[in-house]
């Protein structure tokens, strides 16, 4: 059996690949890290709480006392765990720093020493190459990162680059572009319009809405990092991209398209300070080893507001009972009204 830690398992894209591996690796046992913050949830993981080949260790990837002896007996750490919120880097740029750089230095240390250890995913994102006026971001690019999360993750993806160059740990860095999909905490902009709407709130758009990502679903994401374990050279980079630009003002109306809501619940609000304006990804290198994404962004983007509807359990409770969330976005969008 292959041993495998996922930090930041009980979060969006990490409790997608927890699932994942576990369906498709019938011999790997599989470790969730997560310290449980307001975005890592055990409801996430309930599907496979009593898995005979699954186990969940509350902790913080920052304390190594309880990081280090995990990273020491797995043969796969992927290293999910960070604050991702640009938003509430904006706010409060603290806790990116002392989790997405000092946490992801604590688990390098550790992966140092680590015995078994063939493989060391580091998550980055494409936000390190700041916006981008045309064309698409090569992994060989200029980093410029332009908010304290994009800063954090560039800071987090080189340190990681440098325990491969240094001490030889077996590094690889992906870069995704936004993932959607199932279990993504509704402050993002998909799960929050998307639940806005089906209570018939208003959806608060920054700006002019022109700003552009570039989709990838979940389960793309999830396949390309599974391939990127087995077929990826430590010391590289690798570009996981859905290939599906849309602006932030078509998106909106799509998902109001679809839930059947008027473009009345739109509500125009300030922009965020230093929104970037455009992302995109050259994804030939990953592309080269056999990976292309499979979902089309329509019948994702369909499926997953279908998830939303069927799981009001989910994230009721968050909105409309949780004190936290509520100021947060009291603070976020009642400011910019």
């Amino acid at each position: 059996m292959a041993k495998v830690l996922v930090t930041g398992g009980a979060g969006f894209i990490g409790c997608n690949f927890v699932r994942h591996a576990l369906d498709a690796h019938p011999d790997w046992e599989v470790t969730t890290l997560d310290k449980l913050t307001y975005a890592g949830r055990l409801e996430n993981l309930r599907d496979v709480e009593q898995h005979p080949r699954h186990r969940f260790v509350r902790g913080d990837v920052a304390d190594a006392r309880v990081a280090a002896p995990l990273v020491a007996e797995a043969d796969v750490v992927v290293h999910f765990a960070a604050e991702t919120h640009v938003d509430r880097s904006i706010m409060a740029a603290g806790d990116f720093i002392t989790t997405d750089v000092f946490g992801t230095f604590v688990l390098l240390e550790a992966a140092r020493h680590a015995p078994r250890l063939r493989r060391f995913v580091q998550i980055s994102t494409d936000e390190v190459y700041g916006s981008v006026e045309a064309g698409a971001s090569r992994e060989t690019d200029e980093l410029r990162p332009r908010n304290p999360y994009a800063a954090s993750k560039a800071g987090a993806d080189r340190l990681a680059y440098s325990f491969w160059a240094t001490y030889g740990v077996p590094v690889i860095v992906t870069r995704a572009s936004n993932n959607y999909g199932p279990n993504q905490f509704p402050e993002k902009i998909i799960p929050l319009f998307i639940t806005n709407a089906i209570d018939n709130i208003p959806v608060p758009l920054y700006g002019d809405g022109l700003n552009v990502r570039d989709w990838l679903h979940v389960s793309d994401h999830c396949r390309a990092l599974d391939l990127l374990i087995e077929e990826g050279t430590s010391g590289d980079t690798y570009n996981i991209g859905g290939g599906n630009e849309v602006r932030n003002i078509d998106l909106t109306h799509q998902i109001l398209g679809l839930l059947d809501q008027p473009a009345s619940l739109i509500k125009p609000v300030s922009d965020r300070p230093g929104h970037d304006r455009r992302y995109a990804l050259d994804t030939t290198k990953l592309r080269r080893l056999g990976w292309q994404p499979a979902v089309p962004f329509d019948e994702g983007l369909a499926a997953t507001i279908g998830w939303y509807r069927q799981n009001e359990w989910w994230w009721r409770p968050v909105k409309e009972r949780d004190p936290a969330f509520r100021a947060y976005y009291k603070a976020q969008y009642g400011e910019r009204e």
